[in-house]
């Protein structure tokens, strides 16, 4: 009886966690698994969105390898990724350390100024920084003349336009990884930070010994979700300066885009989308694998 009792709330408490799950694996299922299914179907057909798909097996593939505009698209995502992932995540780690040692209410004005630019809309976003990149009457190129510099191109030169966005994609990202790394630093213990006071470690010392190594797991977080969005960046980019100048800033993403909306190719567009997808699995495994085994 007691078996049977402890069998049937085992079965209730199964039933109960997959009811929660259901919403959740039915909205993947819908807005993901089906979308991703459905792009490598299209990506075996040429079609313009039009006509009938005309199926071509692996024609888009074989086009692919050829097509030196997307593999220059590639290495300007790769290029944008070694920018903005370790900037980002040294950033938001550095005044994570620094606003958790303020006092309270400093701590939350502090947390308060650097989460408004997360709050706005990054097409806004976008909007406003070109107003400042303005190369001849934006604040920045003022504010460069009155200190006796040159006044910069920004998104006009292709030497400048990636580093020049990559500057906003951060300034807009910086407040929300760095509370969560806030959040974290908050869960170690202070009995460690006053055991190395006492022995007298330094705070570099305090920092290098306790509070990085109990952030891995955060870091492997922050620095996945980093990799990923920066993989897919598209907002900023297609608003500030559409790829270009001299498609210095024509990202995977917009290049994507531009196939699928502007030359309505697409399913050569979802041939791309599967291989993008495809980069970003294997550094996002290989990243895990990287960190779970350094642990």
């Amino acid at each position: 009886m007691k078996r049977m009792k402890k069998n049937r709330r085992k079965r209730n408490e199964v039933v109960t966690a997959y009811a929660f799950l259901l919403p959740n694996l039915v909205g993947l299922t819908v807005f993901v698994f089906f979308p991703m299914i459905y792009a490598f179907y299209v990506s075996l057909h040429d079609w313009n969105a039009l006509s009938p798909k005309v199926f071509i097996g692996f024609d888009n593939y074989i086009e692919m390898a050829s097509d030196k505009r997307w593999w220059a698209s590639v290495g300007r995502t790769f290029l944008f990724t070694l920018i903005y992932v370790p900037a980002l995540y040294c950033l938001s780690l550095f005044f994570a350390v620094i606003l958790n040692n303020l006092k309270q209410k400093y701590q939350s004005i502090a947390r308060t100024m650097f989460l408004l630019p997360f709050a706005i809309t990054s097409v806004i976003s976008a909007v406003i920084w070109m107003f400042l990149y303005d190369p001849r009457n934006g604040v920045l190129n003022q504010f460069l003349s009155s200190l006796g510099f040159d006044k910069l191109e920004f998104l006009g030169s292709t030497n400048q336009a990636l580093v020049s966005i990559v500057a906003v994609i951060l300034w807009i990202n910086i407040g929300y990884n760095m509370i969560i790394f806030m959040a974290s630093i908050k869960e170690i213990p202070k009995d460690y930070y006053e055991a190395a006071k006492i022995d007298g470690a330094s705070a570099w010392r305090a920092f290098r010994s306790i509070t990085f190594p109990l952030l891995r797991g955060t870091s492997t977080f922050i620095l996945i979700v980093t990799m990923i969005a920066s993989f897919t960046v598209f907002d900023q980019i297609m608003v500030m300066t559409s790829g270009g100048p001299a498609s210095s800033t024509e990202v995977s993403v917009l290049y994507i885009y531009k196939q699928a909306f502007e030359f309505l190719n697409m399913g050569y567009a979802s041939a791309l989308a599967v291989i993008l997808f495809l980069i970003i699995f294997i550094l996002s495994l290989a990243q895990l694998r990287l960190y779970t085994k350094k642990g």
